[in-house]
C-alpha cells in the first residue's frame, strides 16, 4: 500500500532519485538557474528549500546535515556563503519555477528554476511597481496650491526676455 507517499517518484528507485535531486541541487546552487522538466523542478523545490533554510543559520551541525544531502564541498560553501546572505531576511519561497517550452524529443514540459533573489531583472521590476495608487480623488485644497507656484516662474521669464531686447 502507498499510504502517505504522495511525492513524485520520478519513475526511479530511491537511490537513483536521491542522486538525481542532489545533482540538480548542486547545479542550481552553483549556477543559480537551471533548465529542467517541470516534474523534476517541483521535486527539486521540495528537496532544496529545507537545505536553503538550514543555511541561514551557519553552524557545524547544519553544515554537516546539508553536506550529507549534497556531498559537494564547493556547493556547501556557496550555499552557506553567498546564498545565505541574500536569503537571510526572506521567510521562505527561495526558488521560482517559470515554465518555458516543450522539449522537442518527447514533448516534455520544460521550465527554468532559479533563486528569487539572484534575478536582477525581476528585482528591478518589482521595485518599480511599488508606487501606491489610491482610488480616492484629490481634494480641491490640495490641488490648488500645486498650481499656484507653477504660474509664478512663468511671469518672471518674460521679464528676463525683455531686457536683452532693450540693448
Amino acid at each position: 500500500m502507498r499510504h502517505n507517499k504522495k511525492f513524485n517518484h520520478l519513475s526511479r528507485k530511491k537511490g537513483h532519485r536521491d542522486a538525481l535531486l542532489a545533482n540538480l541541487a548542486i547545479a542550481l546552487i552553483q549556477h543559480k538557474r537551471i533548465f529542467t522538466t517541470v516534474a523534476k523542478a517541483k521535486a527539486l523545490r521540495v528537496y532544496a528549500e529545507p537545505l536553503i533554510t538550514r543555511s541561514k543559520k551557519d553552524d557545524m551541525a547544519n553544515r554537516r546535515l546539508v553536506f550529507s544531502y549534497l556531498q559537494n564541498k564547493e556547493a556547501v560553501k556557496e550555499l552557506f556563503g553567498v546564498i545565505a546572505e541574500k536569503v537571510a531576511e526572506r521567510p521562505g519561497g527561495y526558488l521560482r519555477i517559470l515554465k518555458t517550452t516543450h522539449r522537442l524529443g518527447d514533448n516534455a514540459e520544460m521550465c527554468m528554476i532559479e533563486f528569487v533573489d539572484f534575478n536582477e531583472n525581476m528585482l528591478e521590476a518589482t521595485t518599480a511597481k511599488k508606487a501606491k495608487t489610491t482610488r480616492r480623488s484629490r481634494s480641491k485644497k490640495a490641488a490648488a496650491p500645486a498650481a499656484a507656484p507653477a504660474e509664478a516662474p512663468a511671469e518672471e521669464a518674460p521679464k528676463a526676455e525683455e531686457a536683452p531686447k532693450a540693448e
